[in-house]
């Protein structure tokens, strides 16, 4: 069930993006229209046939929405992965350990899961792909310093917008402290091995696999 006039359609269009922005600020379409400075039924079509519009009519309802004009018009350049609509068949797919591995390549940035005495924590860190291995390096007093022998885990994916497919990896093991100061030089000079959070960096831990599991989604 839809809220207050707001647009039906799954586009992701200027009318759909105010409508539901006036949603999550609780207003009605008349307050938005007048903090706006036009009348309801312009503001009305706005929303629904937002082809055709005056751009200072756009620009005072952006900032009555609190939001920048071209996140108003575009869509947000940063917004999360998954804006536009799904496949109109997707179907989701298990993949093989291999396949799993393919996907992870040599190196990137995913989200390490681990235990904390709060609950579990989430944390993005860079990682390396080293002998079917996860490696990733941190401070020695930063939220991701894990103890060897700890239990963790690991995800990263990818969606294709233009597609809409994308796959994801989860890689469950045990955390290992990589002391040997070859392995440190040589892991350090490798590609994606720069953290980018910055920052000093001395610790290189290893997540040693238990268990890898994956999941695609493909259009028929």
């Amino acid at each position: 069930m839809h809220g207050e006039g707001t647009s039906s359609g799954s586009d992701d269009t200027l009318g759909t993006r105010a409508a539901l922005r006036r949603e999550q600020l609780g207003m009605t379409r008349e307050e938005l229209a007048h903090r706006a400075g036009m009348s309801v039924a312009y503001l009305r079509q706005l929303e629904k046939f937002p082809g055709d519009f005056d751009p200072a009519a756009v620009m005072r309802l952006a900032a009555a929405l609190e939001m920048p004009y071209t996140d108003l018009v575009t869509g947000r350049p940063d917004a999360a992965p998954g804006q536009s609509a799904p496949a109109a068949r997707p179907v989701l797919m298990r993949l093989s350990e291999h396949e799993c591995w393919e996907r992870l390549g040599t190196h990137g940035i995913g989200r390490l899961g681990l235990s904390a005495g709060t609950g579990t924590v989430v944390l993005p860190v860079n990682f390396l792909v080293d002998a079917r291995t996860i490696v990733y390096r941190t401070d020695t007093d930063g939220a991701a310093a894990v103890t060897a022998g700890d239990q963790l885990a690991f995800e990263t994916d990818h969606i294709d917008e233009h597609l809409s497919n994308g796959w994801s990896v989860l890689v469950q093991g045990t955390a290992d402290h990589i002391t040997d100061p070859h392995a440190v030089n040589t892991l350090g000079e490798r590609p994606g091995a720069q953290p980018w959070a910055g920052g000093k960096r001395d610790l290189w831990i290893r997540i040693v696999p238990g268990e890898v599991s994956g999941r695609s989604i493909r259009t028929m």
